[in-house]
């Protein structure tokens, strides 16, 4: 499999692109005016408790005040389990937290729309090789590295090293399969720098303030790049390229040499086509292969994902046509998932299939997708209804938060009354007019197409209207106006 990562560069933004075998996979893009906050470590003040929510509001110095849960902060560190999850929290909020009081916090989903980011306490710093988990016992190791002699091996190292340095755990991360002994000490040395440092603006620093902010988008790339099969780095801007290539000669020297600086006049994103992809995300239907389709609409609950059939009628059986459309959408939704960076719960509606073989071989090929997904989801069976629920893990906005803005016209419906509606609405409006006021005359301002069926479709309701109330209606078209708006004006 041929794999490739794009970065274009501009003063305004930066955009990764992750292709595989020519085809867009997945676009990271971070704007220079709304870096992301993901991993960045705060000194906060608590301003809000709700004990009914079992949460509180922190002050940490950015536009909205920050969330952070009961079940987010770390007590009994001593608890942490192997696998990764956190000791079980106090049962209230109100033992563990006090409004005005200091807290060190870190940002692990972005603002989203209208809420704050989403904090915990327990701070995990990534490194090439390591993630440090500061008081923590505990020695975790991915678990993509299949091999349990090699899993050993690093939980082996990490044990001998660890005596060397202040108290805390280490998560083992999947770059580190293979890396040596040295390697993996060089991790723990940095990582042990960066923590004294954290820890000493922390005390000299009075809240709201941020104490450590992550790499931004280049670097963080180039960091959590693993043993993977990237032939290519290309990067369109020759300071960064200077940057990332310092970058990999010091921590990832076996990818130093795949990095190239692209000096096209083209625009790099134009020469693989990465734009039309971008633009096509943005749109709710999406084609498949075969003639059939998905129509996806992300609301602010949840992710729906419609698969038809479409032009796709097969050369068997109608069963086996569904079977194979089924199959092939599996494919394309994983694609859309990562492209469009679609998260929290996501409802699958697959055509109904009779056969429960091709049902369970449906929802295998889902789950074999999803392991190229380097966001954690978790998968149901398909229900009674025919359709499939899962929960993608989602810390940043999606492409479409991003890239677009509600609509002014429809405020975010994705629809419009229809000029006839309005046309009856008007009607309505001008007899509560004549009714309360003495008039002369009344002027209707309105839209073209909604002028345009009042004087052809509904001018014999209009003059039937006009006898009724006894005063003559004029009509000016306003070209500014939406379908649905429109004026009665008093003359």
């Amino acid at each position: 499999m041929s794999e490739e990562i794009l970065i274009n560069v501009t003063p305004q933004e930066t955009r990764v692109a992750f292709v595989e075998n020519g085809v867009l996979q997945e676009v990271q893009i971070e704007r220079a005016h709304k870096l992301g906050l993901v991993g960045n470590i705060y000194k906060g003040k608590v301003c809000r408790i709700l004990p009914g929510m079992q949460a509180a509001f922190v002050d940490v110095g950015l536009d909205r005040t920050a969330f952070l849960h009961a079940s987010d902060i770390v007590t009994d560190k001593s608890e942490y389990k192997a696998n990764g999850d956190n000791p079980k929290p106090h049962e209230d909020i109100t033992f563990l937290l006090r409004e005005g009081q200091d807290v060190v916090v870190q940002v692990i989903k972005d603002p989203m729309g209208t809420k704050g980011a989403r904090l915990i306490t327990q701070v995990s710093i990534p490194s090439r090789f390591l993630v440090f988990l500061p008081g923590v016992e505990h020695i975790g190791v991915s678990q993509k590295i299949e091999s349990e002699e090699e899993r050993q091996r690093l939980r082996d190292i990490i044990g001998r090293l660890m005596p060397e340095y202040e108290e805390g755990g280490y998560i083992v991360r999947t770059v580190a399969e293979g890396a040596s002994e040295e390697a993996i000490k060089n991790d723990m040395q940095f990582l042990q720098k960066l923590w004294q440092t954290i820890q000493t603006r922390t005390k000299e620093t009075k809240p709201p303030a941020l104490i450590h902010d992550d790499l931004q988008i280049v670097m963080r790339t180039m960091r959590d790049l693993g043993n993977s099969d990237i032939e290519k780095i290309r990067i369109d801007s020759r300071e960064s390229y200077d940057k990332i290539k310092k970058f990999a000669d010091k921590f990832i020297s076996h990818l130093a040499d795949r990095i190239e600086h692209y000096p096209g006049e083209r625009p790099i994103f134009d020469l693989y086509g990465i734009e039309d992809e971008i633009h096509k995300a943005m749109e709710r239907k999406v084609q498949l292969k075969s003639g059939g389709y998905l129509i996806i609409d992300q609301t602010e609950a949840m992710t729906t994902i419609d698969v038809n059939t479409g032009a796709f009628v097969g050369h068997r059986t109608l069963e086996e046509t569904i079977f194979k459309t089924n199959l092939e959408a599996s494919q394309a939704i994983v694609r859309q998932l990562r492209l469009r960076n679609l998260g929290g719960i996501i409802i699958i509606d697959f055509i109904d299939m009779g056969d429960a073989e091709h049902r369970r071989q449906v929802i295998r090929a889902l789950e074999k997708n999803l392991e190229k997904d380097s966001a954690k989801s978790q998968i149901s069976e398909v229900s009674t209804l025919g359709l499939v629920e899962m929960t993608r893990k989602r810390t940043r906005e999606s492409l479409e938060h991003i890239l677009c803005q509600t609509c002014p016209t429809c405020s975010g419906r994705g629809s419009l009354l229809s000029a006839e509606t309005v046309c009856y609405e008007i009607f309505r409006e001008i007899m509560r007019e004549a009714r309360q006021f003495e008039v002369q005359k009344l002027l209707v301002l309105a839209s073209q197409p909604v002028v345009d069926m009042l004087v052809d479709e509904e001018s014999n309701s209009l003059a039937e209207l006009e006898e009724f109330i006894g005063k003559p209606i004029k009509l000016q078209v306003e070209t500014e106006y939406t379908q649905e708006q429109f004026d009665v004006v008093l003359m």
